[in-house]
């Protein structure tokens, strides 16, 4: 058998059930072989059978049982959930800390492909003043910043530099280390998967920041970042300025690397909606998750999109 997919549930006060069964039915055979699904098994079953949801569960102990295709695997965290419809945020921040800690473990594994984690609400994560990338980077153990939350697209890719920060602080966060590190980790892995240096433009940080004014974030560190980077023959051009870029001249490039998160995101969001997946690079293995949110506000109505989803399965199995 290949290896074998890691999928988190993620947020139990999500739409994450609903993902996963417009995913898991949308699947060849082949593929549900491969997916390991880490829940609570009684929670998921009760919000299938709300939802009015035929699907058949089976709970495991290990990636190593074997069990056929038409069943999906539950690796059970047996926590008690009193209302599986609205779990109290203590209740649910434990079983995300808990879901995470065993898919890294189990990501470690040879026999595993790679690790996907439904949506999850950052403040689940508050106590660590973080979100999943910056979580698992800890466990991983990766140094100077260098894990990249890159959000992937066939035609364009996107990286914030900084990521879950509020905005007041990003000028502080930002220096010529930061940016470099985080555009080798992702000159390397592109590399690896596509066989061919990437086209990257890079973002300045203030507005029309061509003027290129003395003393400027993009004077002081995204040009000299820029001189080093190509030193390594890499083929980066920037400080380009963000609101024209959107329009046409992103076709250009691969990659746009922007300072922030919302800098990328938002224009990135509006080309493809749900059509990209969320990469973190420079871990020990691969992580994915769909590019968007929980969805409170539709959860219930079977109207959640389950491309993103789909994609970041597609995306792991032929990787």
């Amino acid at each position: 058998m290949k290896k074998k997919i890691i999928l988190l549930s993620g947020d139990p006060n999500s739409i994450n059930s609903e993902i996963i069964y417009k995913s898991w039915i949308k699947l060849n055979s082949s593929t549900r072989k491969k997916i390991y699904l880490i829940s609570n098994f009684e929670l998921l079953k009760q919000q299938f059978k709300k939802l009015k949801y035929s699907i058949k569960l089976i709970k495991v102990d290990s990636v190593n049982d074997r069990i056929q295709y038409n069943k999906l695997k539950v690796l059970d965290l047996n926590l008690k959930f009193k209302n599986p419809f609205n779990v109290p945020q203590k209740s649910a921040s434990k079983f995300i800390i808990n879901s995470l800690n065993y898919g890294h473990k189990l990501a470690l594994r040879k026999d595993v492909h790679g690790l996907i984690n439904c949506p999850i609400n950052k403040k689940l994560l508050k106590k660590n003043n973080t979100g999943v990338t910056e979580y698992l980077a800890s466990k991983c153990g990766v140094v100077n910043n260098s894990e990249v939350m890159f959000i992937f697209n066939k035609k364009l890719s996107v990286c914030p530099i900084t990521t879950h920060i509020n905005i007041n602080q990003i000028n502080k966060k930002i220096n010529k280390k930061l940016i470099t590190n985080k555009i080798l980790t992702i000159q390397k892995w592109f590399k690896k998967k596509f066989h061919r240096s990437p086209k990257i433009g890079i973002l300045g940080l203030n507005p029309h920041n061509a003027e290129l004014k003395n003393n400027s974030e993009e004077k002081r560190i995204i040009i000299p970042s820029i001189l080093k980077l190509k030193k390594f023959k890499i083929d980066i051009k920037g400080p380009l300025v963000a609101d024209t870029l959107f329009i046409k001249d992103y076709k250009k490039f691969d990659i746009i690397v922007g300072m922030y998160h919302d800098q990328v995101l938002t224009p990135f969001k509006t080309l493809f909606k749900f059509n990209a997946i969320n990469i973190t690079l420079g871990l020990k293995y691969l992580r994915i998750s769909p590019d968007h949110g929980v969805a409170t506000d539709l959860i219930g109505k079977k109207k959640a999109n389950p491309t993103s989803l789909i994609n970041c399965i597609n995306f792991l199995n032929f990787f």
